[in-house]
């Protein structure tokens, strides 16, 4: 074989999906391989190129974009640029020649011809890297559910019934008064006995009130008529893949015909002997310290039944971090039983992790109080000592204490509701990059015990000042662009070289927390109030901060990330070991590691778009 096409030949036995061929069949499609050379500027694919054909980039570099202008990838030395073979789909993107680039390019007819018999080739070449991640997040979740207990549950034994329900014909107003008034989140529509269609409280949200519809109107006019359904001796595995499958939280249990109760999502969750519901109920009747730190010590082993369960890392965070919360909160009552109660209206905030819901195992503690401006001398010292009873307690509860210093411990974050409101006019009027690394935290507190109303007013006042300074932006900006996903040339991981981590990389640090600050920006540029970073890019989806085709593939790449954290987690508990966020690449299959690249990938890409904007 010439040099020339050796190269060619190795080129392509190295990249997916052309490393799972045989090489006989490489060889075939390297004997039909162009080599293209493409100035910045010019169109991809060249003019006098009619034929659709697919192009691997062997130097260089493109960006994807959607019809709208929105900037949906960057591909560069490796990549492949799959548009041109997805059957009409191509259409519906525009492709740049960012630099001066050499690509090698296959005609689709010819390569579909060539991997006929190899159906996963074929699948990965009719879609983008996003399109790819996505259907990966889908199946990570199908798979992580093969060990449930749930596939030897039925639904009959975790369905509500009987069913609240109204007839066809009522108002929206008294369908949803009848929601409120039985505290359900669903409900079911029927005629003459039959269930003929149901609506949730989004459904209300979206198709009543967001579409000004009059709540006089007739339910059916926003009820789902072609509803799926299950029976009575259906899995609760089954029920489970159904709703995770067409992306829904309700299903009614129907049997010939009768309607015999409705299971949500909530009730599969719930299923697991020692969930975070019973441990949360537990922990509320715990009478000392030494009760809690027993309770705390059951944290890791409920994360793992969860992951075992098939939970999502979203899952996982709410879960765990329902129990910090509720270990926090009983931490709160023993002390004032202790000390007596508050002289003045406090609340105890927290950051971070737990702020958002998004923790895992006995991370750190991050937390604060803000305190009404009626605040004396005299009455400081009530509130020392209550700092320094509960983070002692989360400290003796495996919530170690913050690195960082920031507790309610420290008088900086023990401060007035004006000291505070103070700190993050500084923060955001007189930004200093350096201070801001370290304060950003605080853009995400949250109340979990005391008045709410303290920390409300300070966040509403907050969020009027971020989305008009765009020096604080720029300085946020610039700071998330700090932490980078681990790609490298030619999109290989770069590894942590360090003693106890070598080899792996940092799924919190490099991977997630990229995330969480790109969605704080977006959520601090639009004021929007909620901490959550998945809720962050639902709801700034659409506006001038974020597509919702970006907020999409950020969301798929913090459920892949997530979760495969917390997999890798609870591989450590089931061995014994302290859980990290260090992983391996050889713990997963090359398959995972191609999509964990893709989800890397988004997130640069996301990156990019909000660097631009400087």
């Amino acid at each position: 074989m010439e040099i020339e096409l050796k190269e060619i030949r190795d080129f392509l036995a190295g990249i997916p999906p052309f490393d799972r061929l045989p090489m006989a069949l490489v060889e075939k499609l390297t004997h039909e391989t162009s080599i293209r050379y493409i100035r910045r500027g010019l169109p991809l694919p060249p003019d006098n190129v009619t034929q659709d054909r697919l192009y691997l980039i062997r130097k260089g570099a493109l960006s994807l974009q959607s019809t709208q202008g929105n900037l949906l990838g960057k591909l560069s030395e490796g990549d492949i640029c799959t548009i041109f073979c997805m059957h009409g789909d191509h259409d519906k993107f525009i492709i740049d020649v960012e630099e001066d680039t050499l690509v090698y390019t296959i005609p689709c007819d010819t390569l579909y011809d060539i991997v006929r018999d190899h159906p996963t080739v074929a699948a990965f070449i009719q879609k983008t890297a996003s399109q790819r991640l996505k259907d990966a997040v889908s199946s990570m979740m199908n798979e992580a559910a093969l060990t449930s207990p749930l596939m030897h549950t039925s639904t009959q034994e975790l369905m509500n019934s009987p069913v609240v329900s109204v007839v066809a014909g009522t108002s929206i107003y008294d369908a949803a008064r009848s929601m409120a008034d039985n505290g359900i989140s669903s409900l079911m529509i029927t005629d003459n006995g039959k269930a003929v269609g149901i609506i949730t409280n989004s459904d209300i949200l979206q198709r009543c009130v967001a579409a000004r519809l009059s709540t006089d109107a007739p339910i059916d006019t926003i009820m789902t008529s072609k509803m799926l359904s299950v029976t009575s001796d259906s899995s609760a595995y089954d029920t489970l893949m159904i709703m995770t499958r067409k992306h829904i939280h309700h299903l009614p249990v129907i049997d010939d015909g009768q309607l015999n109760g409705i299971i949500t999502v909530t009730d599969l969750i719930r299923q697991e002997g020692r969930n975070s519901a019973y441990l949360s109920s537990a922990i509320r009747k715990a009478d000392s310290i030494d009760a809690l730190i027993e309770h705390s010590r059951t944290i890791p082993q409920l994360q793992l039944q969860l992951v075992k369960m098939g939970g999502t890392s979203e899952h996982v965070g709410k879960g765990i971090t329902a129990i910090t919360t509720a270990i926090t909160s009983r931490l709160i009552e023993l002390a004032e039983a202790e000390i007596g109660p508050a002289p003045l209206p406090y609340a105890w905030v927290v950051a971070g992790s737990q702020a958002r819901r998004e923790q895992t195992s006995h991370s750190d503690q991050d937390n604060g109080l803000i305190i009404s401006d009626a605040l004396s001398d005299n009455e400081r010292p009530w509130f020392e000592a209550l700092a320094k009873y509960v983070c002692d307690g989360l400290d003796a509860c495996g919530y170690v204490y913050c690195p960082g210093n920031v507790m309610a411990t420290n008088p900086k974050w023990r401060q007035t509701e004006s000291v505070w409101k103070n700190y993050f006019k500084t923060w955001i009027n007189e930004p200093d990059p350096k201070a801001l690394m370290h304060s950003s935290i605080f853009f995400d507190l949250r109340t979990i015990h005391g008045d709410k109303s303290l920390l409300r007013r300070i966040r509403k006042q907050m969020l009027q000042q971020t989305s008009r300074s765009t020096l604080f932006l720029a300085h946020l900006t610039t700071n998330a662009m700090k932490q980078r996903p681990p790609l490298g040339f030619f999109r290989d991981f770069v590894l942590i070289h360090d003693g106890e981590h070598n080899d792996t990389l940092d799924l919190k640090h490099n991977g997630l927390a990229p995330i969480v600050d790109l969605a704080r920006i977006y959520a601090l540029t639009e004021g929007i109030n909620t901490v959550n970073t998945a809720k962050r890019l639902k709801l700034a989806a659409g506006t001038a901060s974020l597509s919702k085709e970006g907020a999409a593939n950020l969301l798929d790449a913090l459920i892949f990330i997530g979760t495969l954290r917390t997999q890798h987690q609870a591989k450590q508990i089931i061995n014994g070991v302290d859980i990290d966020n260090f992983m391996s690449p050889i713990e997963i299959s090359r398959l995972e590691r191609e999509h964990l690249k893709d989800a890397f990938k988004v997130i640069q890409t996301m990156q990019t778009t909000l660097e631009r904007r400087l």
